[in-house]
């Protein structure tokens, strides 16, 4: 036996699932499976969490700590 057991790491987002697979719905999916709207989660807290950093530094940049609307539309475009 290995010295080091196996460690298996699943991520998991935190945003809930339900809206999600409400966005999926919305674009007309008839029907929608749980591993996809886990997987656009992720993908979208992923996304998310980018756009937020962007702006963060955009808002330090600007001498506040304030994030402010024009900080996000600056930082996903």
């Amino acid at each position: 036996m290995s010295p080091h057991p196996l460690i298996i790491v699943i991520k998991m987002a935190r945003l809930p699932i339900a809206p999600i697979n409400r966005i999926i719905r919305n674009a007309r999916a008839e029907r929608v499976s749980e591993d996809a709207s886990a997987e656009l989660a992720m993908l979208l807290e992923e996304y998310g969490t980018k756009i937020a950093r962007k702006a963060v530094n955009l808002a330090r940049h600007a001498g506040r700590k304030t994030v402010k609307r024009e900080d996000i539309l600056i930082a996903a475009d």
